[in-house]
């Protein structure tokens, strides 16, 4: 017999949890009691809950496995609900323990009491609300099993204080079989055949990889299908490492905020082959305007997904590394000559624009991305927060591998940078991790410094200041006649202290010629480290697809 506590920590430790980001609270005393006396697992204690939803997000997406975040009843789990949201709208495999008051008190709005699976329903993918000590095994196996199978996604378990101090039998469950739930990971054979007759005859084929490529780990399929059948690639800004940048085939980020290469080829091509991605708004423009000359070919593991947003003639559902390995074995090789030289004329003649400066120090962000780029290497990882700052990152930062661009693409949340690379860095403690942020996402972010700075952690975090909320100011430049509303600081904290006080080497750049050597030492410096870079406000992000238009219809280019 074992206290319920005991038993839900050896369920993790089952599951080969070694890392746990969390913030204790009553409800979830006996939780972080037995976690004392596990020395195996690794608890990091975070500044805000929100905090440990997102840097459970970024430990999973660089190490591949489920990330684990906890916190107590009430506002712990309610602020752990946008994390989850981002993990849901990107397909990270997470699961959330929160505690919840005694069984007896559910439902009289005791202390710190909320109904957090009901509030979660529509952004998990499936939660739990405990009822006995002797159900936590096997509710541990089957979240861990809904999280990382199909299309991943985040789990919520919710358990009674009553339930964690119980005392149950430890009961094994070796098999997870849940009815109903039977992810399809195989191409139907029909359809195989069908996508493959499509390739056969495009002139000018074209795939998109989104994120459910590195969800499925399938670069290797990916790269083949392209080279084989000479086939360009586009992806989304999830998808970004399935495929390198460097490579001849590769078009970058597509969409509203994509290169205009990419969006010209999307309009260009007479089949679009759509892999592992959702054809959200930021990366179809107006729908009815999307790739106009296109049969559309749609492959992804969430059948729910296909035929949402945009119109499909050939559907095949399944675990992309699969269905790619059966397309790969019956595709021939073709050239597709005249349509690659077609797009090398398309990047040609779309050069990305750098902004005029006004003044000889004067700092363009493509300036700043630039310098970066020449101190990273393959296995660097770069997390980004949420605006200008990330479609900047996006479309020019050299990160060519799986799992190390790491972003909140669908849900677009402030603040995520930075807890991300806290738990990208746990994952991977060899890796040079850093942060690309504004002044208005670090601000949000900022308290998990006290995080990196408690574990040791070497994040390198470029803050670009701007003194702005940029986006929204870009967006009012165009929707509202530039009439600027709460989008200007103007105050903001000295960002040179801040970054002392939490250990940082701190570093400020207000002038071009200072760019080059600042930058070298912030990449050699082996500690945390913060550089400041002032740029001018009127710098925007292009180009742009302003709402009711085509890819074709950009602003900017």
């Amino acid at each position: 017999m074992q206290l319920g506590a005991e038993i839900l920590i050896e369920s993790l430790r089952k599951e080969n949890v070694r890392v746990i980001f969390g913030y204790p609270g009553g409800a979830a005393l006996k939780i972080f009691d037995a976690l004392k006396d596990a020395a195996d697992i690794r608890t990091i204690l975070v500044r805000h809950e929100q905090g440990a939803a997102h840097a459970a997000n970024g430990y999973a997406r660089a190490s591949g496995k489920v990330g684990v975040c906890m916190a107590t009843s009430g506002p712990g789990a309610t602020n752990l609900v946008t994390g989850i949201a981002t993990a849901y709208m990107d397909s990270i495999p997470i699961v959330a323990i929160t505690g919840q008051v005694a069984t007896s008190m559910v439902g009289t709005d005791a202390f710190q009491e909320v109904d957090i699976t009901g509030i979660t329903d529509p952004i998990v993918k499936h939660n739990y609300l405990v009822q006995e000590a002797g159900d936590i095994l096997r509710i541990i196996k089957e979240a861990f099993y809904i999280a990382q199978s199909g299309r991943p996604g985040p789990v919520l378990i919710d358990i009674p204080q009553d339930v964690t101090a119980a005392m149950a039998e430890n009961i094994d469950c070796k098999k997870v079989d849940l009815r109903g739930y039977k992810p399809n990971i195989t191409g139907h054979i029909r359809q195989i055949k069908q996508v493959i007759e499509l390739i056969e005859k495009a002139e000018r084929p074209l795939i998109c990889a989104g994120g459910g490529m590195n969800s499925a780990r399938a670069t290797e399929e990916l790269l083949y299908m392209a080279e084989n059948a000479g086939i360009p690639v586009t992806t989304t800004m999830m998808g970004r490492g399935s495929i390198s940048q460097d490579h001849p085939l590769a078009l970058g980020m597509l969409g509203t905020y994509g290169l205009a290469a990419a969006n010209m080829a999307v309009q260009a091509c007479d089949l679009f082959i759509a892999l592992g991605m959702r054809f959200g708004d930021r990366v179809t423009g107006a729908t009815a305007k999307f790739a106009p000359h296109a049969k559309i070919v749609h492959i992804d593991i969430d059948a729910a997904e296909i035929g949402k947003n945009m119109r499909v003639d050939v559907p095949l559902v399944g675990d992309l590394k699969v269905v790619l390995g059966q397309l790969n074995k019956r595709l021939q090789s073709k050239e597709n000559l005249s349509w690659r030289t077609e797009i090398a004329e398309i990047k040609a003649k779309y050069r990305a624009k750098k902004m005029e400066a006004e003044a000889e120090e004067e700092i363009s962000v493509a300036d700043v991305i630039e310098n970066l780029n020449k101190g990273l290497t393959n296995d660097c990882i770069v997390t980004t927060d949420v605006g200008q700052h990330q479609i900047w990152a996006a479309q020019k930062i050299k990160t060519n591998l799986p799992g190390k661009f790491i972003s909140s693409g669908g849900l677009g949340t402030m603040g995520y940078g930075i807890p991300a690379a806290v738990g990208a860095q746990v994952a991977c403690p060899d890796c040079n991790v850093y942060v690309i942020t504004g002044d208005g996402s670090f601000q949000m972010g900022m308290p998990e410094l006290g995080t990196a700075l408690e574990q040791g952690l070497p994040l390198k975090i470029v803050l670009i200041n701007n003194q702005t909320l940029g986006m929204v100011k870009q967006l009012q430049d165009h929707y509202c006649q530039g009439r600027y509303s709460s989008t200007e600081f103007s105050k903001s904290p000295d960002f040179h202290h801040l970054a002392l006080a939490f250990g940082a080497l701190s570093l400020r750049v207000a002038k071009r010629q200072e760019l080059a050597a600042k930058m070298e030492e912030f990449v050699q410096h082996r500690g945390m480290a913060i550089m400041e870079v002032v740029v001018p406000a009127r710098e925007n992000v292009y180009p742009i697809v302003l709402a009711g238009s085509g890819l074709d219809e950009m602003v900017g280019t």
